[in-house]
């Protein structure tokens, strides 16, 4: 079932393409609180739906956060995201999806679903850091 389009959940969409990278529903619920009186619920729901429907990539951050941003592609991908700074970058994995379909079909799983996120330090933070290093 479509959700709804309200005027709420144009706000956190617009919102969640102005961000860099991604977001938590906190963070986003900070920026757009004091002109919308939008609450934390309904960024949450809204952030839930967009990802659902694909108009929003979620993962969860290596702290156990769900962070949100706005989709760049349709489809399937997985990402590579810095740690320091939050650049991310979409990637294609064959190799991953050949894997996760061997071993669900492995294991008499059928319709399954996987999520693969890269986390590391990106060569702009690495060359950065190996600057303040150096001094």
């Amino acid at each position: 079932m479509a959700q709804r389009n309200t005027w709420q959940r144009e706000r956190v969409r617009d919102a969640l393409a102005e961000s860099d990278g991604f977001v938590s529903a906190q963070d986003l619920h900070a920026l757009i609180r004091d002109d919308t009186g939008i609450g934390l619920a309904t960024v949450y729901r809204t952030l839930a739906g967009l990802a659902k429907s694909g108009e929003a990539d979620s993962l969860q951050s290596p702290d156990g956060e769900n962070l949100f941003r706005a989709c760049e592609s349709s489809g399937h991908h997985h990402h590579l995201i810095c740690r320091r700074c939050g650049r991310t970058v979409e990637i294609e994995a064959t190799a991953v999806e050949t894997w996760a379909r061997e071993t669900a079909a492995t294991h008499g799983f059928t319709e399954a679903e996987h999520v693969v996120d890269i986390f590391g330090i990106c060569a702009d933070c690495a060359d950065r850091a190996a600057g303040q290093a150096e001094r």
